[in-house]
């Protein structure tokens, strides 16, 4: 951590300077003492990637930005956030801190928060953004933060984990046993510290499989933010016996949709198939992952287009965990009558279905956009069909 960075010129000129040529700063004259233009660059970069992502770090004054990756491996802000309303209590040791997103929100609902991180630069970083950000309450700890937890005679309320995905060849790994540190072999570790535990995963993994390997797993929440499932969090509780709630949630700058069950209720439940009625429904990402495709139906009062189609339909509208769509004209998949309506324009949706969204706009020639949305499927019959609808916009 080179902290001539923290010099007000230099930080007025990242601040100043963040839509900059990078390749031009890179490729002219010094521009600070003691700090080299890739380093320079890197802030320059770094910052960037915070627009969206972190607004609280971009906006705030003398942030200092670590390289690219560690910021594309931490948890949004949303994200970082909903974390936060999981836990309570007075201590969480966070034992892989990262950039220390997730650190810094988890401190503002416990009273003592120690962040540990492999890397000492990293960890040096995140001290530094802690003060410029007002946690006064985290303790950074340098180093392999199950090695600290065994060194502690202390038990904690809670420890907090976002195991590394990545092998030293810097691939990424998917399964719990390959991620640093392993999993579920920390478990025992973490289990004699604490009574509460959670974890963060790929949004890749296997739920049955991440119930069966982490064991006493009280909840899964699987989050998807702006239709877009970021992560599975994973709410554990020694000597939990019980079957795991799963909480799907989808949120966006408008609305938050939230839908739970557990496994056997879905192993419970019947769809009932239907032909396409007035109103066609497509379930939120975090759905589509959790595998709620029984239960939702009958829980919503909706009906099923085919068993494998993960599409709905009813004749009244009805609020639903996902979008919703207004049946325009729905007709059997047959190409040449479907090129005669000469639709230019629309947004396309498979489902069960045989060709791809590219091999169908290559096919018929229809451009991504537009206000309609046509939904290539197949229907209770075992049919191939096109349905042509348009959104429903929810109220704000």
């Amino acid at each position: 951590m080179n902290n001539r960075i923290l010099n007000t010129g230099v930080q007025l000129f990242i601040r100043n300077f963040s839509s900059a040529d990078i390749l031009a700063v890179l490729l002219q004259d010094q521009h600070f003492d003691g700090i080299d233009n890739k380093e320079l660059v890197q802030q320059l970069e770094s910052r960037k990637k915070c627009e969206r992502k972190l607004p609280t770090w971009y906006h705030s004054e003398a942030i200092y930005y670590p390289p690219k990756l560690a910021i594309e491996q931490s948890s949004s802000e949303e994200a970082a956030i909903y974390k936060s309303h999981l836990i309570s209590g007075d201590s969480l040791v966070d034992i892989t801190g990262g950039f220390g997103v997730d650190s810094f929100y988890l401190s503002k609902v416990v009273k003592r928060l120690i962040y540990c991180e492999k890397q000492q630069e990293l960890a040096d970083i995140a001290a530094h953004n802690f003060i410029q950000l007002g946690a006064t309450n985290i303790k950074v700890q340098a180093g392999d933060g199950l090695a600290y937890l065994e060194s502690q005679d202390d038990k904690f309320d809670w420890v907090y984990l976002d195991p590394s995905r990545r092998a030293k060849d810097q691939s990424r790994v998917f399964r719990l046993e390959e991620t640093i540190p392993a999993l579920p072999d920390s478990l025992h570790t973490l289990w004699t510290k604490t009574e509460n535990i959670l974890i963060k995963t790929s949004p890749l993994l296997d739920i049955s499989l991440g119930i069966e390997m982490l064991k006493n797993v009280k909840e899964i929440h699987v989050l998807a933010i702006k239709n877009e499932v970021k992560e599975l969090l994973w709410v554990l509780q020694k000597e939990y016996q019980k079957e795991p709630i799963i909480l799907t949630v989808n949120q966006d700058r408008t609305q938050i949709q939230s839908f739970s069950f557990k496994k056997s209720e879905e192993l419970e439940s019947g769809s009932v198939l239907a032909l396409p009625d007035k109103f066609i429904y497509e379930p939120n990402a975090a759905i589509l992952k959790s595998g709620a495709f029984k239960c939702l139906g009958q829980r919503m009062g909706v009906k099923k287009l085919h068993e494998h189609s993960h599409l709905y339909t009813s004749n009244d509208l009805l609020d639903f965990p996902g979008r919703r769509f207004k049946i325009e004209q729905k007709m059997d998949y047959k190409p040449r009558v479907f090129k005669k309506l000469a639709i230019g324009k629309a947004n396309i949706t498979t489902r069960n279905f045989p060709f791809s969204v590219p091999e169908l706009r290559r096919k018929f020639r229809i451009k991504d956009g537009g206000e309609k949305t046509i939904f290539f499927t197949t229907n209770c019959h075992d049919q191939l069909t096109i349905i042509i609808c348009s959104p429903i916009q929810k109220p704000n």
